[in-house]
């Protein structure tokens, strides 16, 4: 086995090595989480898995990663997973591991929905999102764990979400739908070089979690399939998503900090936000925060944006009863091409959980920066429409060019808000331009 173990080695560092080669000249933020070697490996083969796409490797692979949990091999342990379809049903990571996806492996979870798990709400949601109760527990998921990689050569991590869609679409659903990866209460995570495809609900949905990196990453799924949000950082703080490539049916990026009355209460933000080099469609938001942000989201940066095909590209959302606030937000370098609406900041979107929620619990958004835009064949520049009694303010908009197809331009909505507009075509709605000296806006950057 040691010369299959060198050479496994070997063919996990090359990419790894080519990677920083070419990203060397690149700003960056996944220095936030090193990417670490594995000084022992073993193969899902190693525990009786077959890739032939048609025997089931739950068990495979619970035994594979309970090795590694209670073994603690000094270094970590990387999971190898060969080339083959892996079938396999939910499965939990540990801390200290790598899980190794190589080119043509495909890890594909089981469509056997009536023995699907399920798992208590999270607690800033007080209940699925979707239906009242608990919900189905995420297909490979990870709670409270810390330094753990997925990675490999671009292999895939497959939902086979249609049989859930449909579900979704007949309303024959029990509960919640699960997400394809979810990391709760984690920290110190890498996730790139992967493909993920077709996910039942969100696809990445890291939760109450810190230091996380996902880079060089595919999501796809098809253009009408119900609520399959491609990255969804939620009450996370340090979270770096570079150099990736999204085509789903819901938000491609969604920045969330938890629902009403049960994200209130539980106060966790999502903090430190970065997106870059990010490009895809959606047929609807590009890049969002919220609707639920009860917990606060509060220093994001997204920048070098390329958008095609989408509903709506830069979409700022939240509700009256939602609490919280968005705040210190910076939108910069981002270029669309058809799509529906340019940017649109709102304050009447979303659900409630329940009749429990406080009506009189407003939102604050306040100093959003969104400089450098370019759109052509945008049908509507864009909105900008607060809340009477909680008005957005210091909203900043430089450089913002929409052009709308065969030279036709809409007008800007505005109401309830303050700020101001260097450069904007076509030219916004006159709350954007009195408000505030030209100076609050060219000194943003």
């Amino acid at each position: 086995m040691a010369p299959f173990r060198a050479l496994v080695g070997v063919a996990v560092l090359l990419p790894l090595l080519l990677q920083c080669s070419v990203a060397v000249t690149e700003v960056s933020c996944s220095d936030i989480v090193p990417m670490k070697w594995r000084r022992e490996v073993i193969s899902i083969t190693d525990f009786g898995a077959v890739g032939d796409g048609r025997t089931l490797n739950t068990w495979p692979f619970k035994k594979a990663i309970y090795r590694i949990q209670h073994l603690r091999s000094r270094g970590g342990t990387l999971l190898y997973i060969p080339p083959g379809v892996w079938l396999t049903g939910s499965f939990s990571l540990t801390s200290h591991m790598t899980l190794y996806l190589a080119r043509g492996a495909v890890i594909k979870a089981t469509q056997d929905t009536w023995n699907w798990p399920l798992v208590d709400p999270l607690p800033s949601y007080g209940r699925g999102r979707e239906l009242p109760g608990r919900r189905y527990v995420s297909f490979i998921q990870g709670d409270g764990i810390s330094d753990v990689i997925i990675t490999g050569e671009n292999g895939t991590i497959d939902g086979q979400g249609d049989v859930w869609w449909n579900m979704w679409r007949q309303r024959s659903l029990h509960f919640t739908r699960p997400n394809l990866l979810e990391f709760k209460n984690s920290r110190d995570v890498i996730i790139s070089n992967v493909v993920f495809q077709n996910s039942p609900f969100w696809n990445i949905h890291p939760v109450y979690c810190s230091n996380v990196v996902i880079k060089y990453v595919t999501v796809l799924a098809p253009y009408d399939s119900p609520n399959t949000d491609g990255i969804d950082p939620d009450s996370s703080s340090n979270v770096c998503i570079e150099d990736a490539h999204i085509a789903t049916g819901d938000d491609l990026v969604a920045i969330k900090s938890g629902w009403d009355e049960y994200g209130i209460a539980y106060g966790r933000p999502s903090s430190g936000i970065t997106i870059r080099r990010l490009q895809g469609s959606s047929p609807f938001s590009g890049i969002a925060i919220g609707s639920e942000t009860s917990g606060g989201v509060e220093n994001v940066l997204v920048e070098n944006i390329n958008l095609y095909n989408t509903g709506f590209g830069i979409h700022i959302k939240t509700n009256a009863g939602r609490g919280g606030y968005i705040r210190n937000v910076t939108v910069v370098n981002v270029r669309m091409n058809k799509v529906r609406k340019g940017i649109r900041i709102a304050g009447d979107v979303g659900d409630h959980p329940d009749e429990y929620f406080n009506r009189y619990a407003m939102p604050t958004v306040d100093g959003v920066t969104i400089k450098n835009v370019w759109g052509v064949d945008v049908q509507q520049p864009g909105s900008i429409e607060g809340i009477r009694s909680s008005p957005f303010t210091r909203i900043c908009l430089s450089n913002v060019k929409l052009w709308g197809a065969l030279m036709h331009y809409e007008p800007w909505k505005c109401m309830d808000v303050s700020g101001a507009a260097l450069g904007v075509q076509p030219w916004p709605c006159s709350q954007l331009t009195g408000t505030f000296s030209a100076g609050f806006c060219s000194s943003a950057f």
